[in-house]
């Protein structure tokens, strides 16, 4: 099973075919446009389910199929936490609930990013569980901003999964320390000389013993398309 998150910086449509072309089993989409704009060109494959959600028809959160899984938003979706999707996927070769984030809520004053994430896994307690569960996307978080005094800061988010044995697949695979990465998912401005890791993967115990591969697309290969670079996992499943 192979997941990418990407931040596509909008007008997915034009784009999809580049994911595409990685053969994902799901895609989750930051700044993606409503289904109804979604007109892909001609010879492009064409997703056999997607699950949108956004106040805004061009700039939203899209999760894609591009197989068997099927996606329902559960009926405990907090609005509230705007682009925090609890999901129940089914269908495939494994069923699971899967978190499709794009941390960004600029109306909340007590923290439009990592804050949103903090509150949603408090919110989502019950939900989220030590197996079957996946946390993916555009964070817009890295434990190099950690505010000490603010409860909600990305350590204590890492460290609030990890009590539910529950980590980041970058992480673990690369062997990397928060805070350390080596290889950055978003470029500030496009620039190559500011980079940052932002885009996460956590996956319950279960998912991490079968974990294959992780990769985060290259700056020369993704940055005519978007500020951030996808981030590729892959389950053994």
């Amino acid at each position: 099973m192979k997941l990418i998150a990407w931040n596509c910086n909008m007008a997915f449509r034009k784009k999809a075919q580049y994911i595409q072309a990685l053969n994902p089993d799901i895609a989750v989409i930051s700044e993606c446009e409503s289904p109804e704009k979604l007109k892909f060109p001609d010879g492009t494959k064409l997703p056999s389910d997607i699950l949108w959600y956004g106040a805004n028809p061009n700039k939203g959160i899209g999760v894609f199929s591009f197989g068997d899984y099927r996606f329902q938003l559960l009926d405990c979706h907090n609005p509230t936490f705007k682009n925090i999707l609890p999901i129940a996927v089914t269908g495939g070769k494994i069923d699971f609930t899967l978190f499709a984030i794009w941390a960004n809520n600029p109306t909340d004053k007590e923290g439009a990013y990592i804050t949103q994430i903090w509150k949603a896994i408090h919110f989502y307690e019950d939900l989220i569980k030590e197996t079957k569960t996946i946390l993916i996307g555009d964070f817009n978080s890295n434990t190099i901003w950690d505010k000490p005094r603010r409860e909600g800061n990305h350590t204590t988010v890492v460290n609030k999964l990890a009590e539910k044995n529950i980590f980041s697949t970058y992480h673990k695979y690369f062997n990397q320390i928060q805070g350390k990465e080596e290889h950055p998912t978003w470029y500030l401005y496009r620039h190559e000389n500011k980079p940052y890791h932002l885009d996460y993967c956590f996956a319950s115990n279960d998912f991490m013993e079968v974990l294959e591969s992780v990769e985060v697309g290259s700056y020369k290969d993704w940055t005519l398309y978007s500020d951030h670079k996808p981030l590729i996992v892959k389950f053994n499943i």
